[in-house]
Protein backbone atom coordinates (compact mmCIF):
# COMPACT_ATOMS: atom_id res chain seq x y z
CA UNK A 1 0.00 0.00 0.00
CA UNK A 2 1.59 3.33 -0.88
CA UNK A 3 1.90 5.58 2.30
CA UNK A 4 1.04 8.34 0.78
CA UNK A 5 -2.49 7.17 -0.63
CA UNK A 6 -3.20 5.60 2.95
CA UNK A 7 -3.11 9.38 4.31
CA UNK A 8 -5.45 11.05 1.90
CA UNK A 9 -8.50 12.30 2.59
CA UNK A 10 -11.75 11.66 1.00
CA UNK A 11 -13.51 15.08 1.36
CA UNK A 12 -12.97 18.38 1.33
CA UNK A 13 -9.05 19.32 1.38
CA UNK A 14 -8.30 17.56 4.51
CA UNK A 15 -8.55 18.02 8.40
CA UNK A 16 -10.11 21.35 9.01
CA UNK A 17 -12.12 21.77 6.35
CA UNK A 18 -15.52 22.65 6.67
CA UNK A 19 -17.65 20.14 4.91
CA UNK A 20 -21.25 19.01 4.92
CA UNK A 21 -22.29 16.43 7.18
CA UNK A 22 -23.33 12.72 5.35
CA UNK A 23 -27.06 11.65 6.12
CA UNK A 24 -25.33 8.68 7.79
CA UNK A 25 -23.19 11.18 10.01
CA UNK A 26 -26.43 13.20 10.90
CA UNK A 27 -28.09 9.95 12.17
CA UNK A 28 -25.28 9.10 14.04
CA UNK A 29 -25.70 12.20 16.08
CA UNK A 30 -22.74 13.64 15.05
CA UNK A 31 -24.56 16.59 13.69
CA UNK A 32 -28.10 17.67 13.99
CA UNK A 33 -28.53 18.52 10.31
CA UNK A 34 -26.72 20.66 7.59
CA UNK A 35 -24.67 23.10 9.06
CA UNK A 36 -23.23 26.90 7.76
CA UNK A 37 -19.58 27.58 7.55
CA UNK A 38 -18.04 30.36 9.74
CA UNK A 39 -15.64 33.03 8.32
CA UNK A 40 -13.18 31.47 10.35
CA UNK A 41 -13.54 28.08 7.92
CA UNK A 42 -13.35 29.77 5.02
CA UNK A 43 -10.70 29.81 2.48
CA UNK A 44 -7.73 32.46 2.32
CA UNK A 45 -5.98 32.60 -1.64
CA UNK A 46 -2.83 34.40 -1.22
CA UNK A 47 -1.20 33.91 -4.61
CA UNK A 48 -0.78 29.85 -5.88
CA UNK A 49 -1.45 29.06 -2.27
CA UNK A 50 -4.92 28.32 -0.69
CA UNK A 51 -5.32 27.99 2.90
CA UNK A 52 -8.64 25.34 4.15
CA UNK A 53 -9.07 27.91 7.09
CA UNK A 54 -7.87 31.15 8.70
CA UNK A 55 -6.50 29.12 11.54
CA UNK A 56 -2.32 29.62 11.37
CA UNK A 57 0.02 28.03 14.19
CA UNK A 58 2.25 30.77 15.41
CA UNK A 59 5.24 30.27 15.15
CA UNK A 60 7.27 29.24 18.71
CA UNK A 61 10.40 28.28 19.68
CA UNK A 62 10.61 24.80 20.41
CA UNK A 63 14.57 24.67 21.62
CA UNK A 64 14.46 20.71 20.87
CA UNK A 65 17.41 21.22 18.00
CA UNK A 66 21.11 20.15 17.75
CA UNK A 67 23.47 22.03 15.40
CA UNK A 68 20.32 23.38 14.14
CA UNK A 69 18.62 19.84 13.17
CA UNK A 70 15.22 19.65 13.12
CA UNK A 71 14.57 16.21 14.80
CA UNK A 72 11.92 13.57 15.77
CA UNK A 73 10.17 16.29 18.00
CA UNK A 74 9.68 18.38 15.15
CA UNK A 75 7.70 15.84 12.91
CA UNK A 76 5.63 14.78 16.15
CA UNK A 77 5.10 17.90 17.38
CA UNK A 78 4.65 19.75 13.82
CA UNK A 79 2.56 16.69 12.31
CA UNK A 80 -0.20 16.93 15.14
CA UNK A 81 -1.37 20.17 13.84
CA UNK A 82 -1.14 19.14 10.43
CA UNK A 83 -3.57 16.36 11.25
CA UNK A 84 -5.74 18.26 13.30
CA UNK A 85 -6.74 20.96 11.02
CA UNK A 86 -4.22 23.64 11.46
CA UNK A 87 -5.00 25.64 8.47
CA UNK A 88 -0.82 26.78 8.34
CA UNK A 89 1.25 25.33 10.32
CA UNK A 90 4.05 28.06 10.75
CA UNK A 91 7.48 26.43 12.35
CA UNK A 92 9.65 28.53 14.50
CA UNK A 93 12.55 30.94 14.02
CA UNK A 94 14.72 28.96 11.98
CA UNK A 95 18.17 30.67 12.08
CA UNK A 96 19.83 31.96 8.88
CA UNK A 97 23.12 31.86 10.63
CA UNK A 98 24.40 29.59 13.52
CA UNK A 99 24.95 32.79 15.51
CA UNK A 100 22.42 33.83 14.48
CA UNK A 101 20.23 31.10 16.53
CA UNK A 102 18.49 32.61 20.23
CA UNK A 103 19.80 29.59 21.81
CA UNK A 104 22.14 26.80 21.23
CA UNK A 105 19.56 24.69 21.05
CA UNK A 106 17.50 26.66 18.31
CA UNK A 107 16.36 25.34 15.21
CA UNK A 108 18.48 26.44 12.13
CA UNK A 109 18.49 26.78 8.15
CA UNK A 110 22.38 27.65 7.44
CA UNK A 111 23.58 24.31 5.28
CA UNK A 112 22.01 22.20 2.99
CA UNK A 113 22.25 19.12 5.38
CA UNK A 114 19.42 20.67 7.22
CA UNK A 115 16.91 20.39 4.09
CA UNK A 116 16.30 16.79 4.45
CA UNK A 117 14.45 16.44 7.78
CA UNK A 118 12.60 19.21 7.33
CA UNK A 119 11.64 17.86 4.30
CA UNK A 120 10.22 14.98 5.98
CA UNK A 121 8.20 17.14 8.21
CA UNK A 122 6.79 19.27 4.79
CA UNK A 123 6.13 15.68 3.40
CA UNK A 124 3.60 14.53 6.38
CA UNK A 125 2.21 17.92 6.31
CA UNK A 126 1.37 17.88 2.88
CA UNK A 127 0.03 14.52 2.57
CA UNK A 128 -2.36 15.49 5.38
CA UNK A 129 -3.30 18.60 3.31
CA UNK A 130 -1.75 21.07 5.59
CA UNK A 131 -0.05 23.97 4.47
CA UNK A 132 3.26 24.70 6.05
CA UNK A 133 5.77 27.55 6.50
CA UNK A 134 9.28 28.63 8.30
CA UNK A 135 10.07 31.53 9.72
CA UNK A 136 13.53 32.70 9.18
CA UNK A 137 15.48 34.92 11.51
CA UNK A 138 18.75 36.06 12.70
CA UNK A 139 18.89 36.59 16.79
CA UNK A 140 21.03 39.46 16.40
CA UNK A 141 21.98 41.25 19.72
CA UNK A 142 19.82 39.04 21.26
CA UNK A 143 21.48 35.35 20.59
CA UNK A 144 23.56 33.34 22.78
CA UNK A 145 20.88 32.93 25.67
CA UNK A 146 20.16 29.55 26.97
CA UNK A 147 16.27 27.20 27.09
CA UNK A 148 13.88 28.54 29.07
CA UNK A 149 13.74 25.32 30.79
CA UNK A 150 17.93 25.77 31.36
CA UNK A 151 17.85 29.55 32.82
CA UNK A 152 17.80 28.21 36.50
CA UNK A 153 20.03 26.11 35.70
CA UNK A 154 23.25 27.71 33.79
CA UNK A 155 21.29 31.65 33.50
CA UNK A 156 19.67 33.56 31.02
CA UNK A 157 23.09 34.00 28.49
CA UNK A 158 24.54 31.06 27.47
CA UNK A 159 28.52 30.80 27.45
CA UNK A 160 31.18 29.50 25.79
CA UNK A 161 30.94 26.59 28.34
CA UNK A 162 26.91 26.28 27.74
CA UNK A 163 27.54 25.96 23.80
CA UNK A 164 26.71 29.87 23.66
CA UNK A 165 29.24 32.26 21.64
CA UNK A 166 29.40 35.99 23.61
CA UNK A 167 31.69 37.13 21.60
CA UNK A 168 30.26 36.82 18.16
CA UNK A 169 27.12 38.42 18.57
CA UNK A 170 26.33 41.32 15.72
CA UNK A 171 23.41 44.13 15.77
CA UNK A 172 23.21 47.55 13.96
CA UNK A 173 25.09 49.11 16.84
CA UNK A 174 26.72 48.60 20.07
CA UNK A 175 23.69 48.78 22.48
CA UNK A 176 23.03 45.60 24.18
CA UNK A 177 19.23 44.40 25.22
CA UNK A 178 19.66 44.95 28.59
CA UNK A 179 22.43 45.76 31.17
CA UNK A 180 22.67 41.64 31.98
CA UNK A 181 23.18 40.87 27.73
CA UNK A 182 25.55 40.55 26.20
CA UNK A 183 27.47 43.23 24.22
CA UNK A 184 26.83 42.76 20.29
CA UNK A 185 29.41 44.19 17.66
CA UNK A 186 28.43 47.05 15.41
CA UNK A 187 28.19 45.15 11.67
CA UNK A 188 30.16 46.21 8.95
CA UNK A 189 28.75 46.97 5.55
CA UNK A 190 30.54 43.58 4.42
CA UNK A 191 28.41 41.62 7.63
CA UNK A 192 24.97 43.33 6.51
CA UNK A 193 25.71 42.21 2.94
CA UNK A 194 26.49 38.63 3.75
CA UNK A 195 23.74 37.83 6.35
CA UNK A 196 21.38 39.44 3.32
CA UNK A 197 22.91 36.87 1.43
CA UNK A 198 22.39 34.17 4.00
CA UNK A 199 18.75 35.46 4.54
CA UNK A 200 18.57 34.25 0.64
CA UNK A 201 20.42 31.02 0.77
CA UNK A 202 18.25 29.93 3.42
CA UNK A 203 14.69 30.79 1.69
CA UNK A 204 16.44 28.21 -1.30
CA UNK A 205 16.69 25.66 1.14
CA UNK A 206 13.06 26.06 2.07
CA UNK A 207 12.02 25.99 -0.86
CA UNK A 208 13.63 22.92 -1.47
CA UNK A 209 12.38 21.37 1.86
CA UNK A 210 8.96 22.57 0.11
CA UNK A 211 7.19 24.49 2.29
CA UNK A 212 4.61 26.58 0.87
CA UNK A 213 5.08 29.89 3.10
CA UNK A 214 7.92 31.91 4.01
CA UNK A 215 7.87 34.21 7.06
CA UNK A 216 10.66 36.97 7.85
CA UNK A 217 11.27 37.59 11.76
CA UNK A 218 10.94 41.22 12.00
CA UNK A 219 9.76 41.39 15.34
CA UNK A 220 10.60 41.10 18.79
CA UNK A 221 13.82 42.96 19.23
CA UNK A 222 15.94 40.50 16.90
CA UNK A 223 18.43 41.26 13.86
CA UNK A 224 15.87 42.72 12.09
CA UNK A 225 13.89 44.66 14.24
CA UNK A 226 16.95 45.85 15.13
CA UNK A 227 17.97 47.66 12.39
CA UNK A 228 14.03 49.41 12.88
CA UNK A 229 13.86 50.59 16.11
CA UNK A 230 16.10 53.94 17.08
CA UNK A 231 16.32 52.20 20.55
CA UNK A 232 19.01 49.37 19.53
CA UNK A 233 20.23 51.04 16.05
CA UNK A 234 22.35 54.17 16.40
CA UNK A 235 24.32 53.99 13.22
CA UNK A 236 24.81 57.60 11.15
CA UNK A 237 25.28 55.94 7.64
CA UNK A 238 23.07 54.72 4.92
CA UNK A 239 21.35 51.85 7.75
CA UNK A 240 20.60 54.40 10.11
CA UNK A 241 19.11 57.55 11.16
CA UNK A 242 15.93 58.42 8.73
CA UNK A 243 12.42 55.80 8.13
CA UNK A 244 14.27 55.52 5.08
CA UNK A 245 17.55 54.21 6.27
CA UNK A 246 16.40 52.43 9.02
CA UNK A 247 14.29 49.89 6.68
CA UNK A 248 16.82 49.48 4.01
CA UNK A 249 18.17 46.34 5.61
CA UNK A 250 14.90 44.73 5.73
CA UNK A 251 13.93 46.07 2.22
CA UNK A 252 17.28 44.45 1.05
CA UNK A 253 16.84 41.82 2.53
CA UNK A 254 13.28 41.15 0.99
CA UNK A 255 14.46 41.76 -2.24
CA UNK A 256 17.61 38.99 -1.82
CA UNK A 257 14.52 36.74 -0.76
CA UNK A 258 12.96 36.57 -3.63
CA UNK A 259 15.31 35.62 -5.69
CA UNK A 260 15.19 32.47 -4.38
CA UNK A 261 12.17 32.15 -2.78
CA UNK A 262 9.42 31.67 -5.82
CA UNK A 263 7.10 33.83 -6.83
CA UNK A 264 4.10 32.26 -6.71
CA UNK A 265 4.80 31.44 -2.94
CA UNK A 266 3.32 34.10 -0.28
CA UNK A 267 6.12 35.74 0.95
CA UNK A 268 5.07 37.22 5.06
CA UNK A 269 7.14 39.61 7.42
CA UNK A 270 6.35 39.66 11.19
CA UNK A 271 6.72 43.17 12.57
CA UNK A 272 6.48 44.39 16.17
CA UNK A 273 4.25 46.98 14.99
CA UNK A 274 5.38 49.02 18.59
CA UNK A 275 8.30 49.05 21.12
CA UNK A 276 5.58 50.18 23.79
CA UNK A 277 8.49 52.30 25.08
CA UNK A 278 7.62 55.80 26.54
CA UNK A 279 8.97 58.84 24.70
CA UNK A 280 12.51 60.01 26.19
CA UNK A 281 14.67 63.02 25.52
CA UNK A 282 16.88 60.46 23.97
CA UNK A 283 14.14 59.00 21.65
CA UNK A 284 11.30 61.63 21.45
CA UNK A 285 9.00 58.42 19.52
CA UNK A 286 10.24 56.04 22.41
CA UNK A 287 11.31 53.23 19.47
CA UNK A 288 9.64 52.01 16.96
CA UNK A 289 5.73 52.83 16.15
CA UNK A 290 2.29 51.97 14.43
CA UNK A 291 2.75 55.11 12.62
CA UNK A 292 6.41 53.68 11.18
CA UNK A 293 4.95 50.60 10.39
CA UNK A 294 1.94 51.32 8.44
CA UNK A 295 4.49 53.08 6.22
CA UNK A 296 7.08 50.14 6.29
CA UNK A 297 3.52 48.07 5.03
CA UNK A 298 3.17 50.20 2.45
CA UNK A 299 6.77 49.85 1.05
CA UNK A 300 6.51 45.94 1.52
CA UNK A 301 3.41 45.93 -0.56
CA UNK A 302 5.67 47.34 -3.24
CA UNK A 303 8.40 44.30 -2.53
CA UNK A 304 6.39 41.31 -3.13
CA UNK A 305 5.14 40.82 0.72
CA UNK A 306 1.99 39.59 0.74
CA UNK A 307 0.98 39.36 4.83
CA UNK A 308 2.16 41.55 7.85
CA UNK A 309 2.03 39.03 10.68
CA UNK A 310 1.08 41.99 13.22
CA UNK A 311 3.08 41.52 16.61
CA UNK A 312 4.61 44.05 19.52
CA UNK A 313 7.17 44.71 21.80
CA UNK A 314 10.70 42.82 22.26
CA UNK A 315 13.35 46.21 21.70
CA UNK A 316 13.79 47.06 25.35
CA UNK A 317 13.24 45.97 29.04
CA UNK A 318 11.48 49.34 29.58
CA UNK A 319 8.61 48.43 27.60
CA UNK A 320 5.24 48.84 28.97
CA UNK A 321 2.51 45.88 27.55
CA UNK A 322 -1.10 46.80 28.12
CA UNK A 323 -1.87 42.57 28.17
CA UNK A 324 -5.34 42.19 27.26
CA UNK A 325 -7.19 39.65 25.05
CA UNK A 326 -6.42 40.20 21.82
CA UNK A 327 -4.33 43.52 22.55
CA UNK A 328 -2.59 43.30 19.37
CA UNK A 329 -5.51 42.72 17.12
CA UNK A 330 -5.58 46.75 16.33
CA UNK A 331 -2.22 46.31 14.70
CA UNK A 332 -3.55 43.78 12.22
CA UNK A 333 -6.71 46.18 12.03
CA UNK A 334 -4.87 49.44 10.81
CA UNK A 335 -2.99 47.58 8.36
CA UNK A 336 -6.07 46.44 6.60
CA UNK A 337 -7.33 50.28 7.25
CA UNK A 338 -4.11 51.98 5.97
CA UNK A 339 -2.74 49.28 3.33
CA UNK A 340 -5.58 47.55 1.98
CA UNK A 341 -3.30 46.14 -1.10
CA UNK A 342 -1.78 44.01 2.05
CA UNK A 343 -3.00 41.23 4.13
CA UNK A 344 -2.85 41.09 7.87
CA UNK A 345 -2.63 38.95 10.37
CA UNK A 346 -3.30 39.25 14.14
CA UNK A 347 -1.52 37.11 17.08
CA UNK A 348 -1.36 37.46 21.00
CA UNK A 349 -3.63 36.54 23.27
CA UNK A 350 -6.11 34.99 20.93
CA UNK A 351 -8.09 31.89 23.21
CA UNK A 352 -11.37 31.14 21.89
CA UNK A 353 -13.11 30.07 18.42
CA UNK A 354 -15.84 32.72 18.90
CA UNK A 355 -12.79 35.36 19.48
CA UNK A 356 -11.10 34.52 16.50
CA UNK A 357 -14.08 34.19 14.32
CA UNK A 358 -14.89 37.73 15.63
CA UNK A 359 -11.41 39.15 14.32
CA UNK A 360 -12.24 37.42 11.10
CA UNK A 361 -15.92 38.65 10.83
CA UNK A 362 -15.07 42.00 11.88
CA UNK A 363 -12.63 42.44 8.66
CA UNK A 364 -10.08 43.07 11.55
CA UNK A 365 -7.54 40.83 9.72
CA UNK A 366 -7.95 38.24 7.22
CA UNK A 367 -5.55 35.50 9.50
CA UNK A 368 -5.18 34.52 13.20
CA UNK A 369 -2.19 33.16 14.42
CA UNK A 370 -2.88 31.46 17.68
CA UNK A 371 0.19 30.09 19.81
CA UNK A 372 -0.01 28.65 23.67
CA UNK A 373 -3.78 27.99 23.18
CA UNK A 374 -2.47 25.70 20.34
CA UNK A 375 0.11 24.31 22.70
CA UNK A 376 -2.74 23.61 25.39
CA UNK A 377 -5.34 22.32 23.53
CA UNK A 378 -3.78 20.59 20.32
CA UNK A 379 -7.33 20.04 19.12
CA UNK A 380 -8.63 23.69 18.83
CA UNK A 381 -8.97 24.14 15.18
CA UNK A 382 -12.06 20.73 15.20
CA UNK A 383 -13.77 21.75 18.40
CA UNK A 384 -13.45 25.44 17.00
CA UNK A 385 -15.94 23.97 14.36
CA UNK A 386 -18.26 21.92 16.87
CA UNK A 387 -18.27 25.80 18.90
CA UNK A 388 -18.98 27.65 15.74
CA UNK A 389 -22.06 25.23 15.00
CA UNK A 390 -20.05 24.34 11.48
CA UNK A 391 -18.52 20.60 10.51
CA UNK A 392 -15.05 20.20 10.08
CA UNK A 393 -13.63 17.24 8.36
CA UNK A 394 -11.92 14.63 10.70
CA UNK A 395 -8.62 13.17 9.75
CA UNK A 396 -10.38 9.05 9.26
CA UNK A 397 -8.21 7.59 11.97
CA UNK A 398 -9.64 10.00 14.68
CA UNK A 399 -12.94 9.69 13.38
CA UNK A 400 -14.66 7.61 16.07
CA UNK A 401 -13.13 10.30 18.36
CA UNK A 402 -15.45 12.95 16.95
CA UNK A 403 -17.92 14.48 19.84
CA UNK A 404 -21.91 13.86 19.36
CA UNK A 405 -23.70 16.67 20.12
CA UNK A 406 -26.94 14.97 21.14
CA UNK A 407 -25.19 12.87 23.07
CA UNK A 408 -23.71 15.25 26.39
CA UNK A 409 -21.73 12.77 28.18
CA UNK A 410 -19.48 11.92 24.60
Amino acid sequence: MDSSNFYQEQRGTGPGTSVQPTASEIKQGFAPGPTTTPVLFTPLKIRSLTLKNRIAMSPMCMYSSHDGFATDFHLVHTGQYALRGVGLIMMEAAAVAPEGRITPNCLGIWKDEHVEKLEQITRFAHTNHASIGIQLAHAGRKASTNAPWLIKVHGANADEEHGGWPYDLIGPSPVPFSDRSWMPAEMTIEQITSIQREFALAAGRARRANFDVLELHGAHGYLIHSFLSPISNRRTDAYGGSFDNRIRFLVETVRSVRTQWPINRPLFVRLSMTDWVEPSGDIPTGGWTEEESIELAKVLAQEQVDLIDCSTSGSSPLQKIPLALGYQVPFAHAVKRNVPQMLSAAVGLITTAKQANSIIESKHADLVFIARALLREPNFVLDAARQLDAFAQYPHQYERGRSKPKHSFI
